[in-house]
């Protein structure tokens, strides 16, 4: 089993930045990639960012070149950094772990605002 912890969520004025964190333990020896999901009201979750434990990372259409994910497997962490926020940004956001043989991980959710 792997926990997965968020933290960074709040509320930013449009231009704002944020930054979010995820912190995993438990079995996490051969977790493989890591990212970001977020789900709006109404909305299906969809893929925010994504890395490999190599350091490959993709990105949604809609944030590229304003949001920036990164991965420090010694302390068994994924950030993303959120600049040049808008109000679509606004949602809950997931962390994701990705093991083999197993089904996909997730963090509790942590609420983005993304407002004037």
């Amino acid at each position: 089993q792997v926990q997965l912890v968020e933290s960074g969520g709040g509320l930013v004025q449009p231009g704002g930045s944020l930054r979010l964190s995820c912190t995993a333990s438990g079995s996490i020896f051969n977790i493989n990639a890591m990212g970001w999901y977020r789900q709006a009201p109404g909305k299906e979750r969809e893929l925010v960012a994504a890395i490999t434990s190599g350091g490959s990372t993709h990105y949604a259409d809609s944030v590229k070149g304003r949001f920036t994910i990164s991965r420090d497997n010694g302390k068994n962490t994924v950030s993303l950094q959120m600049n040049s926020l808008k109000p679509e940004d606004t949602a809950v956001y997931y962390c994701n772990a990705v093991q083999p043989g197993t089904p996909d991980y997730w963090g509790q959710g942590t609420q983005v605002t993304v407002s004037s």
